[in-house]
C-alpha cells in the first residue's frame, strides 16, 4: 500500500468511525419510543428454529430474539455477561457451577420461568448428536436444588464452560417444551426474548411481535419485526430506498458508498467476526489430495477480490480463525497467493494435468459471482477447470450442508466468545456435528490438539496449543482462507439503537422508530 493510498484509507476508516460515533450518540441522547414496525430484507430465507439443530445464521440470529441464554456476549464479543441468571459460583477444582437465576423472568405466554426449565432446555440441548451438543459435552449432569438455582457439575474442567452456556443452542425454554411434542414446538418457539412467535410464510417471511411480559422493563419498543427473503440484492436497495423496509442486511460492497451519501439511510460496517472461505468437499477425489488443496489456496488472488468485488473492505484471511477472537495467531502460515507454488502443489499431486470441478454460486449473489469469475481464471493457469452451479442462496447452503457439492463459498461469524465452538466446528471430523465444515477433513493431530486446549485452563499453554492447531491446519489447505470483512448494513435513518455485535448477533429490544 502506497503513501497515498495508506492516507486515502485512513480517512475513510476516520470518516466511517466519526459517523458511527455521531449516529451512536445520538441514539443514546434521544429518548427512546415505543410502537412501530421493522421490516428486513435479507440474502436467505430461515431453515429451522429449533436452535439446539440449526446452523445457519440466518435462523439463529432470529432464534435469539425469542429464545435468551443465562450469560450473554458482551457488545465487543470478547467477554460474557449475566443475562438470565445474575450470578456464578464455581467450585470442586473448577468442575461445578452454580447459578443464581434472576427473578421474575416470564415466558411469553405468562409462566414464570424456573430452574426446572433451565435444567430441561440444556439436557435437551446437549442430547443433540448432529447438532451444538457437541459444546455441552463436559456436563456429567445439572440439578435443580430450588426454583431460582441451577447447578451444572462437569466431567472435567472445561476452559470454554462459561462461553459455551452463552450459546443460542442453550437459550431456555418451558420444560417438556410446553407441553407439545419437539417437533411441534420448534414451529413457534416460546421464550424468555423481547418478541415472540407471530405468523411464518415459509420462503417469504417470518414476523415476531412484542412479547408482554419481557423482564427488561419497558422493552422491547418495537411491536413488531419482519425478516423478508428477499434475493437480488438491487431489489433490496430500492425496497429500502423506497421505505418497504428499513434494514438491508449485507448490501453488496459496491454500494456501500453510495449508501453512505443516500438522504435517509445510514450505512454502517461494524466491526466483525466474519471469515468468508472456499469449502473443498473431499469426498471429490482431487480435493482429498492435500497437494491440489495447497495449489488452489495458493492460486487464489485474494487482494484481487478485495480491491474489485469487496472495494476495499477486507483484509486477506491467513487462519480460518477471525482476528477477534482468543488465540487468533497472526502468524499462522495461511497459504497466500503465488501461481508458481500453485503450479509446483499440482506437480507433486495425483492430479498433475489438472481436473474439471464445479463451484456453487448464489443466485443474485453478486459478490459470490464476481469472486467465482476471479477464481475461474486463477484455477485455469493450473489447469484446472471450473464450471458453475447456480442456485438460490437458501438451496446453495443446504447443498453445501449436504456436501451435495465440490466447490463452495461459505462464511463463518463467531457465536461465543472462545475459538473452541468455531474449531470444533471446523475440524473435529466426529465432535463437531458438521464433518469439518462439511469438507470431510480429517487430521488425528489436529483433532487431538483441539480436545487438550479443550481441557486446558491456563491461557498460556492454550495458546500454545491453538497456535499449533492453526499451522497444521493451515498447511493442509482444509479450506481456502479468502477473507476478514465487517458486517455491512444499511438501514433507514429512523431506525435507532440497531447495532450489531462482531459476532453477528443484534439485540433487538434496543431497537426503536423515530
Amino acid at each position: 500500500m502506497n503513501a497515498r493510498t495508506r492516507l486515502l484509507f485512513l480517512a475513510i476508516l476516520l470518516s466511517v468511525s466519526a459517523l458511527c460515533a455521531t449516529a451512536a450518540l445520538a441514539s443514546r441522547s434521544a429518548t427512546p419510543k415505543r410502537g412501530g414496525s421493522v421490516t428486513f430484507a435479507r440474502i436467505e430465507d430461515s431453515q429451522s428454529f429449533d436452535k439446539t439443530n440449526v446452523f445457519q445464521n440466518e435462523s439463529i440470529w432470529l432464534a435469539e430474539q425469542i429464545m435468551e441464554p443465562l450469560y450473554t456476549v458482551t457488545p465487543d464479543g470478547k467477554r460474557v455477561k449475566p443475562w438470565l441468571a445474575t450470578s456464578v459460583k464455581v467450585s470442586n477444582g473448577g468442575k461445578t457451577y452454580t447459578f443464581k437465576l434472576r427473578p421474575g423472568v416470564k415466558f411469553s405466554n405468562g409462566k414464570a420461568m424456573t430452574s426446572a426449565d433451565v435444567k430441561f432446555s440444556i439436557d435437551d440441548a446437549r442430547k443433540q448428536s448432529k447438532g451444538w451438543g457437541y459444546l455441552d459435552a463436559a456436563i456429567k449432569n445439572i440439578t435443580a436444588p430450588n426454583p431460582s438455582t441451577v447447578v451444572f457439575n462437569l466431567k472435567f474442567t472445561w476452559a470454554p464452560f462459561l462461553a459455551d452456556i452463552a450459546l443460542f443452542a442453550n437459550g431456555i425454554i418451558p420444560k417438556n417444551w410446553n407441553g407439545e411434542p419437539r417437533a411441534q414446538f420448534y414451529k413457534h418457539p416460546i421464550g424468555t426474548g423481547p418478541f415472540m412467535w407471530d405468523k411464518r410464510v415459509v420462503g417469504q417471511s417470518v414476523t415476531f411481535k412484542r412479547n408482554p411480559f419481557y423482564w427488561q422493563k419497558g422493552k422491547p419498543y418495537l411491536d413488531s419485526v419482519t425478516w423478508k427473503f428477499v434475493t437480488d440484492e438491487n431489489t433490496r436497495e430500492l425496497q429500502l430506498r423506497g421505505n418497504q423496509i428499513q434494514v438491508d442486511e449485507f448490501p453488496p460492497f459496491n454500494s456501500i458508498a453510495k449508501l453512505q451519501h443516500t438522504p435517509g439511510v445510514t450505512m454502517t460496517l461494524f466491526p466483525s467476526t466474519r471469515t468468508d472461505y472456499l469449502d473443498m468437499n473431499e469426498k471429490y477425489p482431487p480435493l482429498a489430495d492435500r497437494h491440489v488443496r495447497r495449489a488452489i489456496s495458493h492460486a487464489i488472488d485474494r487482494q484481487a477480490i478485495i480491491k474489485s468485488v469487496l472495494f476495499g473492505h477486507g483484509k486477506p484471511a491467513n487462519s480460518f480463525l477471525p482476528p477477534q477472537v482468543p488465540f487468533y495467531n497472526p502468524n499462522s502460515g495461511g497459504l497466500q497467493f503465488d501461481i508458481a507454488k500453485a503450479k509446483a502443489e499440482m506437480a507433486q499431486s495425483k492430479f498433475p494435468n489438472g481436473f474439471k470441478v464445479t463451484l456453487l454460486v448464489g443466485a443474485g449473489a453478486q459478490v459470490e459471482a464476481a469472486m467465482g469469475q476471479i477464481l475461474q481464471n486463477s484455477l485455469k493457469q493450473i489447469g484446472i477447470n471450473v464450471t458453475f452451479k447456480q442456485e438460490d442462496t437458501s438451496t446453495e447452503f443446504q447443498d453445501v450442508q449436504k456436501q451435495n457439492y465440490q466447490l463452495a463459498f461459505s462464511y463463518w461469524t463467531m457465536d461465543i466468545a472462545d475459538p473452541d465452538e468455531l474449531v470444533t466446528f471446523a475440524v473435529d471430523i466426529k465432535g463437531g456435528g458438521a464433518h469439518s465444515f462439511f469438507t470431510e477433513y480429517n487430521n488425528p493431530t489436529v483433532v487431538n490438539l483441539s480436545h487438550k486446549a479443550q481441557r486446558e485452563t491456563n491461557a498460556g499453554k492454550r495458546a500454545q496449543l491453538y497456535n499449533k492447531l492453526q499451522q497444521i491446519a493451515a498447511g493442509d489447505a482444509f479450506l481456502g482462507f479468502l477473507y476478514y470483512s465487517p458486517f455491512r448494513y444499511a438501514y433507514s435513518s429512523k431506525l435507532h439503537g440497531f447495532f450489531v455485535y462482531p459476532l453477528g448477533n443484534y439485540h433487538l429490544e434496543d431497537a426503536w422508530l423515530g
